[in-house]
């Protein structure tokens, strides 16, 4: 019932908030700021730090389209969303774009009228519980109370999974990341189920990671993205082609540190197109042809995003898996930049 509600809100808000759909870049242009809604915190994918600065790789995502849109990537505004709140903020015009694991669905898509840029993280979802529970199996939650974080797609899963597999589970719904903490941490549910990803940021945060594990089972498909209002291909296209061209500089060997040089000239051609040196890819954006080397030059392209939040030397320690590019086994590849 509250997912209903909330797909009702946000269809209202997209009829009655009067934003014209399009022109979101002339608009972000004037106001000389980005707005992007992201997760309340998040670690690896968007929270402040103690300074109040702003890190992950969601964050990262909007930083770059700043750079490529507003030749400068701190030109942001970092909006803070829940899963209640983020599609009637993106709906109404308050936030220009959502960068807030969000799964790219057949109703967020076309009854919600979302336009997703791409996926930019592919995941799945899974449960965490104590040790102590003694538990190694999803198959052992028989009877559990779960929490659970209200408006998302992993409600639905939840439901579904358990009575697949003949169990019952008492639900215990929390709206944001740190709720969801307490909660757990207090004892209020013997199971947090979310995307792996969340499971194992929210752990990387407790004062006793060791003594929490993710159980093996995955129960979902999370393919996760940034996403924008419908009607306004502008805006949408710039989006969808800054995470292609993050993605494709990886492919190309291109990094925030040889962008610079690379962008002088290079023998291969789809360098010198990403790049600004062939064709008039920017032209087409409505950008200028050097809009995507900065997106790079500002935190990099997708493999070194993926590093500095999630990779192995992070706490968080999340392997590429299916986030690798496609030539080392994972699914990330690079639309065709022609």
């Amino acid at each position: 019932m509250k997912l209903t509600i909330a797909l009702a809100a946000v269809a209202a808000a997209t009829l009655t908030s009067g934003i014209a759909t399009a022109g979101t870049m002339a608009d972000i242009q004037a106001r000389g700021k980005l707005n992007c809604g992201v997760t309340g915190g998040q670690a690896g994918f968007s929270a402040p730090d103690a300074s109040g600065v702003w890190h992950g790789m969601d964050v990262d995502y909007c930083r770059a389209i700043a750079a490529a849109v507003l030749k400068d990537p701190n030109a942001v505004n970092f909006i803070p969303t829940t899963g209640q709140t983020r599609f009637t903020a993106l709906a109404s015009g308050e936030i220009d774009i959502l960068s807030r694991t969000t799964t790219w669905t057949f109703s967020r898509d076309v009854d919600l009228k979302f336009t997703f840029a791409g996926v930019n993280y592919y995941d799945g979802q899974a449960f965490m519980v104590p040790k102590s529970l003694g538990i190694k199996s999803a198959k052992d939650l028989d009877g559990a109370t779960v929490c659970i974080q209200t408006g998302t797609t992993t409600e639905l899963n939840l439901a579904e999974y358990f009575r697949k597999n003949n169990m019952k589970y008492e639900p215990v719904p929390v709206e944001n990341n740190a709720d969801v903490q307490q909660k757990y941490l207090a004892g209020g549910c013997d199971v947090y189920t979310s995307d792996g990803s969340d499971l194992a940021s929210t752990r990387s945060s407790f004062k006793n990671p060791e003594h929490h594990i993710i159980l093996p089972e995955v129960i979902s498909k999370e393919p996760l993205g940034p996403l924008v209002r419908q009607g306004d291909d502008q805006w949408a296209d710039v989006a969808r082609w800054t995470l292609n061209a993050l993605i494709s500089a990886e492919e190309l060997g291109i990094t925030a540190e040889n962008v610079e040089k690379l962008s002088a000239g290079s023998d291969n051609p789809d360098v010198n197109r990403l790049l600004g040196k062939e064709d008039k890819l920017g032209e087409m954006l409505g950008l200028d042809a050097e809009w995507a080397k900065r997106a790079i030059a500002a935190e990099g392209n997708y493999g070194e995003i993926f590093a500095r939040n999630l990779g192995d030397k992070t706490p968080i320690a999340l392997p590429r898996g299916l986030n690798a590019v496609w030539t080392d086994g994972g699914l990330m590849y690079g639309l065709p930049l022609r």
